[in-house]
């Protein structure tokens, strides 16, 4: 589970916690009524989606509720940093964020060349097994009562 940080608590909380709000720092028009239809869509639907550092917008759904700005990588699926909403896009990230992970996260995430490519197998692990295998006792079936009808009872006492 992705631990996210959030800016506003000031503390880490399991992703579950939040949900994604789409693409950050998307500049808005201030007449909308004047745009053009092809530039409206742009502005509503066309979003970015590249590989690699990605601006998000976040939301403490079950928390402080409020928004938040992310840098993520979308090969890793790691969060780099989280600021506050408003504040303007980091011009330097972290020096951890610069280095590349050595292996992809998933294996749908391998480079085309390396798709066929199985993981080596693992090994299964021991069992532990008991040195005396016991078979269990038979059950003993529990005794059954008669079962003794208003008239069966009327006749044996006649």
């Amino acid at each position: 589970m992705l631990l996210i940080h959030c800016p506003y608590c000031e503390e880490e909380r399991p992703e579950l916690e939040f949900r994604n709000a789409g693409e950050a720092h998307v500049v808005r028009s201030t007449n909308m009524a004047a745009e053009s239809d092809e530039d409206f869509e742009k502005f509503f639907f066309i979003r970015d989606n590249p590989k690699g550092i990605i601006y998000e917008r976040w939301r403490h759904i079950h928390g402080c509720a409020r928004f938040f700005n992310a840098v993520r990588d979308t090969v890793s699926d790691k969060f780099i940093m989280t600021y506050k909403a408003g504040e303007p896009k980091p011009k330097r990230l972290p020096a951890a964020s610069a280095a590349v992970p050595a292996a992809p996260a998933a294996y749908a995430n391998r480079p085309p060349d390396q798709l066929n490519d199985k993981p080596p197998a693992r090994k299964p692990a021991p069992k532990n097994e008991p040195a005396e295998k016991k078979e269990p006792a038979p059950k003993a079936a529990p005794a059954k009562k008669p079962r003794v009808t208003k008239t069966a009872a009327k006749k044996a006492s006649k």
